[in-house]
């Protein structure tokens, strides 16, 4: 494989992105700095094919990231390869307004192969290749230039292993007959719904006791004004205020702005300044949530009593048992409040009673809840049978 040395130039770019364009697939990395802004910095991108494998300045002058842009979310005819892509998608996401696609996450696809639900890189390239990755550059500032070869070729290592990763994973996949189980997965991480970051929608990331709609009404308007803060500043949101004083200010609302004095967690000086001002102005604009917009009221776990919660924790037995016996991450084939909802009695809406999680897990909760399926030991290994078979 051919390694390119940095680019920050927009011609070699340019040239690059034009001949990835003619792959089936490209393994993409980005290092980034976050720890003190609302942003995060993108401070490198790499990428790769089976042929050659670059890495990318961004913070270099003059450097036009478009053809790299539109290769990444406008191209459907290649694939792109990341690892807990996550925020990689993000970064991309708050370029271009769009998420990659096609998209394939390996860390995903580990969990399908009986990897663990979230094998790290290193890891991964250790149980593929047997290399051990050097992770000496991981705590580099990403945002320091210039960049030693150390470091550039630490953060190529992340494409090119991956690059080599890929087929080889994919055939397992195909071998075993389950590509098809991570459609759906990869199209979720994909979504760029899960990117945007919704001003309105703040408040429904900040745990808070109670539904009462005036209480949840002030704290939609104050985590909104603390996004948007936060966006205008480009300071993490815990650096404007952090979520449980945001909770406190919601549901014991100040009267007055001279109040914030006595707020614990805010500084003193919000009593007379302009920041103050406008967390008051939000708090003021305030209107109790509609019926609508309240948050729906888990009856599951409250629903469940103790017959119900040692149902679940039969299903839970239950899918520890089959993710055993097909090798797969159990996270991958339902969620405990899946578990809950259908010990109590849901049997709709579940994505676990759905395709091909049905047929692996779904059936046999369904049966197990409804009595046609029970536990048995047999030489010393727990495993199940039908209940007439015990009968």
């Amino acid at each position: 494989m051919h390694i390119h040395p940095l680019i920050t130039d927009s011609a070699t770019l340019a040239n690059l992105c034009a001949r990835l364009a003619n792959a089936d697939f490209i393994t993409v990395d980005t290092e980034f700095m976050r720890e003190s802004t609302y942003w995060p910095e993108l401070c490198l991108i790499q990428i790769a094919d089976v042929n050659e494998a670059a890495a990318i300045d961004p913070l270099a002058p003059g450097l036009d990231m478009k053809p790299l842009l539109d290769l990444l979310v406008e191209n459907e005819d290649v694939l792109k390869v990341v690892h807990a892509g996550g925020q990689d998608i993000e970064i991309v996401y708050n370029l271009t307004g769009k998420t990659p696609h096609p998209l394939f996450d390996t860390q995903v696809a580990a969990m399908a192969l009986g990897q663990g639900e979230q094998i790290g890189y290193s890891n991964l390239v250790d149980s593929w290749l047997g290399i051990a990755v050097d992770k000496g550059a991981r705590f580099t500032d990403w945002s320091r230039r210039p960049l030693d070869a150390r470091q550039i070729e630490y953060a190529i290592g992340d494409v090119t292993h991956l690059a080599a990763i890929f087929p080889m994973m994919l055939e397992r996949l195909r071998k075993t007959g389950r590509g098809a189980w991570l459609d759906q997965e990869m199209e979720r991480l994909a979504d760029p719904s899960n990117y945007a970051n919704e001003p309105d929608l703040a408040w429904k990331r900040v745990r808070v006791s109670g539904r009462k709609p005036d209480m949840l009404g002030r704290l939609k308007a104050l985590a909104r004004w603390r996004e948007l803060e936060a966006q205008a500043k480009d300071l993490p949101r815990g650096r404007i205020v952090k979520d449980e004083t945001l909770g406190d200010l919601a549901g014991n609302p100040p009267r007055k702005q001279s109040d914030l004095a006595k707020v614990r967690g805010l500084s003193a000086t919000w009593a007379g300044n302009d920041i103050g001002a406008r967390l008051m102005a939000a708090l003021e604009s305030a209107e109790p949530l509609s019926a609508d917009e309240l948050p729906a009221r888990d009856d599951r776990k409250p629903g469940l009593g103790k017959e119900g919660s040692l149902v679940a924790d039969l299903l839970k037995l239950l899918l520890k048992i089959r993710a055993r016996d097909i090798d797969v991450a159990s996270k991958l084939l339902a969620r405990s409040d899946e578990l809950e909802a259908l010990a109590a009695g849901a049997r709709t809406g579940l994505p676990m009673l759905e395709g091909w999680r049905y047929d692996q897990f779904g059936r046999d909760a369904v049966d197990l809840v409804e009595g046609r399926l029970a536990f048995a030991v047999k030489n010393g290994r727990l495993k199940m049978t039908r209940a007439e078979e015990v009968a």
